[in-house]
């Protein structure tokens, strides 16, 4: 934040006092403002939104620990820097208990003051930014970028927490378009090592005669074409993270080299007999399952288990389909944005249309055919018809809890009840999954449930 939108409040009946205050910290480029009551300061303080409060404990119509406590009690966030010209280590250690960031004895140098408001707007800044995240994660229906508040979801969150400030190696499995890319960002942007490099590889990406120099780097002349001596991307990685994507794409051969860097956290370029400390954590992603590459030959066992300190598994999403409104509604208000587009929903029968897909591509796949649907929606709103699937018939192989079609001659009514049935069928019965599938808050969902007369314990069992 800018200092000139910082805002300080002095509080002190000496007018000396607060002018001189007042003078010196405008000359720090601050916003202050002074005040010279209990009562003047916490008007003030209420409609002025202020960072810091530098207040005088001696006042002529209130004690300086009100003003603190009302602070505190009123704007937590606000920091409190308490002065009394009647210093007491019991008088320190109550403002203290109180919340105040500092005690000081005047008569006190500006010098003093100056990096203890400093240091008071830096711990409100962390404080904001802690509470920002704490908000974050209480909701978790979206954390590092990763959208979803599914049960499967919501484990990866917690492990990603409980994992990332250790430098513990981090094997991701998960189908192709399931977000495991995000979830090693999260990771290393959630490490102590988050201002330093994340080097990205794709080993099935990189033709495999190179794979070994890129990651290792050569020496000038080590084979045809090697005109200069070059690093490798593990050098690049160093004090940071590097993810190898894919690793079981990784040629065989090259894996015992990879192995004894992670051992001997040290290496050699090709071409070269100079051995190279390095220092990265290590995190690696397959779509494959480990134990079908290992069987194939295509993974290490050594590998693997050095690899795969801590495994996260990334559910399909057709296995969270409780996810698919909030994902659809993320990239739906992505897209809206980007293009300019004047569609302002998805309609309930497009989200019906989303729940019965299989999706095979899973969140990738959802999120093109969103941004397809908000390029080509023909209404103010998505329908079925902008989705690029079989719009007749919906069943649909591999889809969760199977298709439908719709009977003829169906009443607006019937649809509804046969549409809430089918949902809580898909959700074993969880209402508030049902209802976020629909798109509905709960209480609706159970009037709806009592207009129809259904009975979702059988429904469930049949």
């Amino acid at each position: 934040m800018d200092r000139k939108d910082i805002r300080i409040m002095v509080v002190d009946d000496e007018p000396m006092m607060a002018d001189s205050l007042k003078q010196n910290l405008a000359e720090e480029g601050y916003t202050v403002d002074t005040a010279s009551s209990g009562a003047e300061a916490i008007e003030q303080f209420e409609r002025g939104g202020h960072h810091l409060v530098v207040c005088d404990v001696k006042l002529p119509d209130m004690d300086g620990m009100e003003v603190l406590k009302h602070v505190k009690d009123t704007h937590p966030a606000t920091e409190v820097i308490v002065m009394t010209g009647y210093g007491s280590v019991e008088r320190a250690v109550e403002a203290t208990k109180a919340g105040a960031y500092w005690f000081l004895q005047k008569p006190f140098d500006f010098e003093v003051l100056q990096p203890l408001v400093e240091k008071a707007l830096e711990r409100r800044e962390l404080m904001a930014e802690t509470e920002t995240m704490r908000r974050q994660l209480s909701t978790r229906t979206e954390y590092f970028n990763i959208i979803g508040a599914s049960k499967q979801m919501q484990m990866i969150y917690e492990t990603i927490e409980s994992v990332a400030k250790s430098d513990a190696n981090v094997l991701i499995v998960g189908e192709s378009g399931t977000g495991k890319e995000l979830i090693a960002n999260a990771i290393h942007y959630n490490s102590l090592r988050a201002k330093k490099p994340f080097i990205k590889v794709n080993c099935a990406a990189l033709p495999k005669e190179l794979i070994e120099s890129e990651l290792f780097g050569h020496t000038k002349g080590a084979f045809t074409g090697a005109h200069a001596d070059k690093d490798g991307l593990i050098q690049h990685a160093a004090g940071g993270s590097l993810l190898l994507d894919e690793i079981a794409e990784m040629p065989v051969e090259l894996q015992p080299k990879l192995l004894r860097v992670l051992q001997e956290r040290s290496y050699r370029k090709i071409g070269s007999e100079r051995t190279y400390a390095v220092d990265f954590r290590l995190i690696t992603s397959t779509n494959r399952l480990p134990a079908d590459a290992i069987r194939d030959g295509q993974l290490r066992d050594d590998l693997f288990y050095r690899i795969s300190t801590i495994t996260i598994h990334v559910p399909p999403l057709r296995e969270r389909t409780e996810d698919i409104q909030l994902l659809a509604e993320h990239f739906f208000k992505m897209y809206a944005r980007k293009y300019q587009r004047g569609v302002n929903g998805i309609s309930q029968a497009a989200y019906q249309r989303l729940f019965s897909h299989a999706w095979p591509g899973n969140v990738r796949e959802l999120q093109n055919v969103i941004e397809r649907a908000v390029l080509l929606a023909k209404s103010n709103k998505i329908d079925p018809v902008d989705l690029p699937f079989d719009n007749g018939s919906l069943p649909e192989k591999g889809a969760q809890g199977g298709g439908w079609d719709v009977p003829p001659n169906m009443t607006l009514e019937d649809i509804e009840k046969l549409v809430i049935e089918k949902t809580l069928q898909r959700t074993g019965g969880n209402k508030q999954a049902a209802a976020n599938l629909l798109g509905i808050y709960r209480p609706r969902l159970y009037s709806k449930i009592r207009k129809y007369n259904i009975d979702v314990a059988t429904l469930v069992a049949s």
